[in-house]
């Protein structure tokens, strides 16, 4: 049998399952990376849940590791949003509740989980976004990647000085804010005392507002930001290298108010819009109190439809998004490609 390639974002199939080689991020180099690596596998091994996926260890290519990933045939959320503007579609607004909805219902199972002697981790993701839903076959959904999560861990290794964990473009403001104004004394410089799963809460508000309206909510038309203040301090490493300069993104989150939400939700149905309105509060305290409840209020919207729209009503629309982005021909711009989703277009193609 021919060893599977363990280059970061291959895949490889054993014993009826598929994996994913996760790729590298900034955690550090040498036994620092290594013991990341182990600690977020070891806190996998708490999370047992349908809409969470699987970590099944490490895995070293070059001298550096990278944990391996339970890998569903699909596609993640943000490849399917990419598609469906790019050929001028748009996704159903009850498929943006479901989605939600299965995602809220991963977040309340890691917020409430327990160690093995019973006591909470208090994990938070800090990373929800689009590249970390996967839509898989079927219609299933799951929440991917807790490698950025905070919790309480027994060992836990302390983030580095002046690196920000997580998803800078969809972090919670409250994160924000600690930066720019620590609290005396805390653990962690970045990581501000009573964090809780309500920062998840507003990451997943800002995706859920993204798939209804199609566009990343803190990219509205220039005029919105001309007025902006500098509010965040330069100098602050992503984990992850974002789409924008960090301090930019971090002032847009900040700013981004109760007016500039309702101006946001303006095309997004009554029902959904209040759902968003509240899942983005600046504050903590006037969010939903679980992702339990954020959940079950999408579910509530989805029943007021009149129709079903479930795993098989999702997996259609998937198909039928992917199907009409499949001719590349059609696409003024190719934005991110993910391998195996659709087909390659010729400038694009590389040798394996």
């Amino acid at each position: 049998m021919t060893a599977p390639s363990l280059e970061p974002g291959s895949t490889f199939e054993s014993n009826g399952y598929c994996y994913r080689i996760q790729r590298s991020v900034e955690v550090g180099d040498g036994r620092e990376a290594q013991q990341r690596a182990m600690e977020e596998v070891r806190l996998a091994t708490y999370l047992h849940h349908p809409n969470i996926a699987n970590v099944y260890g490490c895995a070293a290519f070059e001298g550096q590791p990278y944990v391996v990933l339970e890998h569903q045939r699909g596609c993640f959320l943000l490849t399917l949003m990419d598609a469906a503007m790019q050929v001028n579609d748009m996704l159903s607004p009850a498929f943006a509740a479901y989605v939600a909805a299965q995602v809220a219902e991963a977040l309340e199972y890691a917020h409430r989980c327990l160690d093995d002697k019973g006591r909470p981790l208090r994990i938070v993701h800090r990373a929800v976004g689009p590249l970390r839903i996967r839509l898989g076959a079927g219609g299933r959904v799951k929440l991917t990647n807790f490698g950025a999560a905070w919790s309480e861990l027994m060992g836990r290794l302390r983030t580095p000085p002046g690196l920000l964990r997580g998803d800078v473009a969809y972090l919670a403001p409250e994160i924000l804010r600690n930066v720019r104004e620590p609290e005396p004394g805390q653990a962690d410089p970045l990581t501000p005392r009573g964090l809780d799963g309500r920062a998840d809460i507003f990451s997943l508000g800002l995706v859920l507002l993204e798939m209804l309206v199609a566009h990343y909510p803190l990219d509205p038309p220039e005029e919105l930001w001309s007025d902006i203040p500098r509010r965040f301090p330069e100098g602050i490493r992503a984990e992850q290298l974002p789409f924008l300069r960090v301090e930019t993104l971090a002032d847009r989150v900040l700013h981004f108010g109760p007016e500039q939400v309702r101006r946001a939700c303006e095309t997004v149905p009554e029902p959904l819009r209040r759902i968003v309105s509240r899942a983005l509060s600046q504050e903590p305290d006037e969010r939903y109190p679980t992702a339990g409840e954020l959940g079950a209020e999408l579910r509530q919207y989805l029943g007021t439809l009149g129709r079903a729209y479930g795993a098989a009503q999702l997996d259609d629309e998937v198909g039928r998004v992917l199907k009409g982005a499949a001719d590349y021909r059609t696409l003024d711009a190719h934005g991110s490609v993910e391998r195996g989703v659709l087909p390659l277009p010729s400038d694009m193609k590389t040798v394996d």
